[in-house]
Order: C-alpha cells, then structure tokens, then sequence
C-alpha cells in the first residue's frame, strides 16, 4: 500500500507539525511544501493524495485555482483542513464533492489520521483500474464522459491534441478516447503524432465522432483505431464498447 501524501502548509506551524507527526506515526510517508505552485510543480514523483493545511487563504488562492484544474485533469484526492470561513472561500472554486475530506479546525489530529487511512485505502482501489484519458476540445463532453466512466474506471482528461501529447509524455495510460473533430490539431493528427512514437504507438485509441454517415466512417476506420465511438451514445452503450474491448484485450493476452 502506498501511505505517501503530500501535506501543503505553512512549515513553521506548530499544528502543522504535529500532524506531520501523528501521520509519520502511523507509518505515511509525508512529502511537504509551502503552499507555492512553482514550489510543488518542481516535486518529482508526486503523491496522488494532498492535505492542505490553510491559516490564510490569500496564501493559498493560487494553489486552490491550480489544483482546481488537477483535479478534472488528473483526478488527484485533495482534503482540506481550514477554519469555516477558510472552507467557504475553497468552495467558491473547488465543490465539496470534488473533496476527498474536509476538516474545520480545531481538529483532532488522531481522526485526521484514520481518515486518511480510508482515504489511501480508497485511493490504492482506484489506481488500480484501467486508465483511461479522454481528449476533446468540448468542456461539457469531457465532464459527462468523466461522470459516466468514473466508477469503474481511472478517468484523465484534456481539452486539445497538443495537452494530450504534453500529458502522454508523463503518464501512461491504457485507453484513449480521442475526439475526431478538434480545432488546431485534430483526432487524427494526434493518432499519427502517437503511432510515430514508440512509447506511444501501442496505446489503444478509440474516436469520438458527431458523425455517422457512410463516408465519415470509412474515413475513420481507415485510421485503423480500436473502435469509433458515436457522441450520441447513451452512457451503457458507451460502457458496454469499453469493458468488451478490455475483456477482449484480457483474454488475447492471456492466449
């Protein structure tokens, strides 16, 4: 099990310090910084778990509007520890739901640590699951999507063909849903920018398309993805075309 977080805040902190602690104790290993984004961008191998222990939220603004986008892009797991005000002033840029926990201060730093336990425990099941990075330029697109396939899958997601080459070049993944239809760099020319790759030429990728009329589809397939996928459908049909096609990919490996 991996107990490594990353704990943001103010080092010279006396709370700050005592938590460190109580998690060191219970056997985490505690990355930290200062609530800088340079700072915490410059941080090799990162922690998918943040706790961000904020005294003034003005020393944390920036770091809350980057870690907003994280979020929808690499599905990190962020609790918060703050006053009530502290809190109010997260949730204007980050919802609740968004949140793996939330701590009003005072706080009992023993319950903060059993809760990260769950917390990691919840973690290591989701990274377990097949990754899957979904590129399309249409925010409302990706966010459906994400809804739909989050449950059962680990979901990334990026608004250009360009993000997605950037994101490619850190992280692997085990699917990729390509929109076929993208300004500046198209579906298409992504798929030749991986296949011309060989840390990427062997990444499944299926097309999203709007289109389905004769032509349209045979100009798809002879890209020759896994699969074109229309963005007219429902979410189990979308579902039902992944989880054959891992299911497929299982028992040809297994051969």
């Amino acid at each position: 099990m991996d107990k490594r977080v990353l704990f943001i805040g103010d080092e010279k902190s006396f709370m700050v310090s005592s938590i460190v602690n109580e998690l060191t104790a219970n056997s985490f290993e505690v990355i930290r910084s200062n609530p800088n984004v340079t700072t915490i961008q410059r941080i090799e191998d990162k922690p998918s778990i943040y706790i961000i222990y904020i005294d003034d939220f003005k020393q944390v603004e920036e770091l809350i509007v980057y870690l907003k986008d994280r979020l929808v892009e690499e599905d990190i797991s962020l609790t918060i520890i703050g006053n009530h005000d502290n809190l109010q002033d997260v949730s204007r840029f980050i919802p609740d739901t968004k949140l793996a926990a939330i701590f009003e201060r005072p706080i009992n730093v023993k319950d903060l640590s059993e809760k990260m336990e769950e917390i990691v425990n919840n973690e290591e099941n989701r990274l377990s699951k097949k990754s899957i990075l979904v590129v399309d330029d249409d925010g409302t697109m990706l966010r459906t999507l994400k809804t739909w396939l989050s449950d059962k899958y680990q979901v990334f997601m990026v608004n250009s063909g360009m993000a997605a080459i950037t994101f490619l070049a850190k992280k692997e993944v085990d699917l990729i849903l390509l929109d076929y239809e993208m300004p500046v760099t198209t579906g298409p020319q992504v798929l030749e920018m991986l296949r011309s790759e060989s840390a990427t030429s062997s990444i499944p990728v299926m097309f999203l398309t709007n289109k389905s009329d004769k032509e349209s589809v045979m100009t798809v397939l002879n890209l020759k993805p896994e699969k074109y996928l229309l963005k007219t459908m429902t979410k189990q049909e979308l579902l039902e075309n992944i989880d054959d096609f891992f299911k497929n990919k299982k028992i040809e490996e297994s051969i």
